[in-house]
């Protein structure tokens, strides 16, 4: 086996020194923060062994890919990041349990596995530089659920600020606050399946859903059940439907949230209600902020110039109306 070769990697602009070589798989240890293994186990009610990683990780669809890759490549073309002294591998856990994998059928030609050799003080800011960049800013080959498990172990467990993150790794602040907030949400409604990812994506991310929320506290805890139940059967469904049901308001979305109608049939109660209308929904919003409580005491408080610019802008909206109600009467 070839020696061992000085490198080094740049990790937050300083030079981290490390060496290249071959380290026997078995003396090697998963690690559990990663956020590929932490999707899978944070589920769990116990802490995870690596005997366990290693066969949940084994019988994902992704590391039955890569035994067939490695095993036709004769070895790894891109060597796992391991750190001295524990022995994790912070990087390359997949490749991991591939060679383990293979080693159970060939144990002495899969038993050496290439390595980057990491410091063993290795601080835990340049450990999520590294995993940011290969799975963020590189491949990009992590789901988008541990994307944001990675952002948020970073801010809330670590606390990194999001603007030195977006330094790091390109997203915006604006992109890793959602990310974060949408992971945030899964954690605190107790549901950690990454497959209902992209349902509270859309439902944390959606401005017409947020009013809604605030309005009727009761709402997240209404929607996780209908998601986790299939009731809700698309995340789709969410982005487009759902927030039909809160623009319409009034009874329909009295119904909804106590239960009185399903999803389906408030979508459609909405839809037959003008929610899908561009012209009514308009209306509708006008009509709302005129009628709201901040717009009068903002009217009330203006200045005698602005009132009178105000004055003027309602009557016109008045001449507006008359005309309009014209042309709705004379289709009735």
């Amino acid at each position: 086996m070839a020696e061992w070769i000085d490198d080094s990697i740049t990790l937050k602009g300083k030079e981290i020194p490390l060496r290249v070589g071959y380290l026997q798989q078995a003396k090697l240890n998963f690690y559990p923060e990663n956020p590929r293994i932490f999707s899978v186990v944070s589920s769990w009610d116990h802490e995870p062994t690596q005997e366990e990683i290693f066969r949940t990780l084994s019988g994902k669809e992704h590391v039955k890919q890569l035994i067939q890759s490695i095993k036709a490549n004769g070895g790894l073309t891109d060597p796992i990041f391991v750190q001295d002294g524990t022995w994790l591998v912070l990087e390359g856990n997949s490749r991991l349990a591939a060679y383990r994998a293979l080693a159970q059928k060939e144990g002495l030609k899969w038993g050496m596995i290439k390595c980057k050799l990491l410091p063993k003080d290795l601080e835990n800011e340049n450990i999520f530089a590294l995993l940011g960049e290969y799975h963020i800013v590189g491949k990009k080959d992590w789901q988008p659920y541990e994307q944001a498990g990675y952002l948020y172990r970073r801010v809330k467990l670590y606390k990194a600020d999001p603007r030195e993150i977006h330094q790091d790794i390109g997203l915006s602040v604006r992109t890793i606050n959602l990310l974060i907030e949408v992971y945030d949400f899964m954690v605190g409604n107790k549901d950690n399946n990454p497959s209902r990812w992209s349902f509270y994506y859309e439902y944390i991310k959606s401005r017409k859903l947020k009013k809604c929320r605030e309005q009727h506290p009761e709402m997240d805890e209404i929607i996780v059940k209908k998601i986790k139940s299939r009731e809700i059967p698309r995340a789709v469904d969410v982005r487009d439907d759902l927030p039909k049901i809160a623009v319409i308001g009034s009874r329909v979305l009295k119904d909804f949230l106590c239960g009185k109608k399903n999803f389906e049939d408030s979508v459609s109660t909405a839809k037959a209600n003008g929610a899908d209308d561009g012209c009514y929904r308009k209306l509708n919003k006008f009509r709302q902020w005129l009628a709201d409580k901040e717009t009068k005491e903002e009217i009330a408080t203006a200045s005698r110039t602005v009132k009178k610019k105000i004055g003027y802008e309602l009557s016109r909206i008045k001449a507006a109306i008359k005309s309009l109600e014209k042309n709705v009467s004379n289709d009735q």
